[in-house]
């Protein structure tokens, strides 16, 4: 069975303006991040929107969650600015609060290309676990998987960790 990869944006995806020192989008690198990745996996593969987590509002939250309510797939890992994923997660756990569906969120530090990126780890570590995690909704950052409850963005450190110390899936 496939699995629903659904884009949104977030420094996975964002790419650097040397001329006025900024970043913006472009289009996803998710496909040659597959690529690269030599990723064997069935993905349907939909691009939401592409914004800054931080400028994501409630209406495109809801948009995400009516994406994953109308997958055919079980499975849907999903990129997401790290800023405030934890907040979507929480407005995806809610809406699918019952479902079979396993939803797992993934995002980078550094745009995928810087060439240092964490963001293809990070995205072979989510296609990972939304095939043997059970039905919910997960954080999956840093080779760790968390409840999405049950974590946390730690700016100063530049990870992700458990509200429950040292605690992972």
């Amino acid at each position: 069975m496939a699995i629903q990869l659904l884009i949104t944006g977030g420094t996975f995806d964002k790419v650097y303006d040397e001329l006025h020192g900024r970043l913006y989008f472009e289009d996803t690198h998710v496909p040659e991040m597959l690529e690269r990745g030599r990723c064997g996996l069935d993905i349907e593969l939909r691009t939401v929107m592409m914004v800054d987590s931080l400028e994501m509002t409630d209406d495109d939250r809801q948009l995400i969650l009516a994406n994953c309510k109308r997958a055919e797939e079980k499975q849907i890992v999903i990129t997401h600015g790290t800023d405030t994923m934890v907040e979507t997660a929480a407005v995806l756990a809610r809406g699918l609060e019952g479902s079979d569906r396993t939803v797992v969120l993934t995002g980078a530090m550094i745009p995928f290309a810087f060439g240092s990126s964490d963001g293809l780890f990070n995205l072979g570590s989510a296609l990972s676990f939304v095939q043997v995690l059970p039905a919910g909704v997960y954080v999956a950052m840093n080779g760790k998987v968390f409840a999405w409850n049950c974590v946390r963005k730690n700016k100063d450190r530049g990870v992700f960790e458990s509200l429950e110390t040292g605690k992972a899936v």
